[in-house]
């Protein structure tokens, strides 16, 4: 046996003063769009902005129904959006952000486990790293640099490939 380990280092900031002025204006973006989210059954609004590789800005929201939980969350949005509008130019980073009307929304938090497969896809599918900006509507933010690596082990489409006879 083989014992392994898999960690990963990753950013912390005290609040949006501490960023750059990119990654700032992006944040900013991601929370705007929290007040488009159609969340009226768990009040959690999520709002997601992408700078992709042209410049443009693109951003989505979370989007329920009745069928609750089988709304799509804002991450997804954004990504079917931006392949949309600009289809194969790589997203370079992505911000998220949220507002929980039951609660607080002064912490980052991550993306659900069917977004981090999408997240990680799309990265692959664009050949290079995504950032991730991570926080709520105040308090610290967390930037990773690259959203691969809250996906470890991940399944991807190489696992489909053939194997030789």
């Amino acid at each position: 046996m083989k014992e392994q380990q898999n960690s990963f280092i990753y950013q912390e900031f005290e609040s949006e003063n501490e960023l750059t002025k990119e990654d700032a204006l992006l944040l900013g973006e991601a929370r705007k769009a929290t007040v488009n989210a159609y969340a009226p059954y768990s009040n959690f609004l999520v709002g997601a902005a992408a700078r992709l590789q042209n410049n443009k800005i693109v951003t989505g929201t979370n989007q329920e129904n009745a069928s609750f939980p089988t709304g799509i969350c804002a991450e997804r949005v954004l990504l079917s959006a931006a392949s949309s509008l600009y289809p194969k130019i790589p997203v370079q980073t992505i911000a998220v952000s949220y507002n929980n009307l039951n609660g607080q929304s002064g912490h980052p938090v991550s993306p659900c486990g069917i977004c981090r497969q999408t997240l990680q896809e799309y990265e692959e599918r664009g050949n290079q790293p995504i950032r991730l900006i991570m926080a709520g509507l105040s308090g610290k933010i967390i930037i990773i640099p690259t959203v691969s690596i809250l996906l470890p082990l991940s399944f991807t489409g190489a696992d489909f490939a053939k194997q030789p006879a």
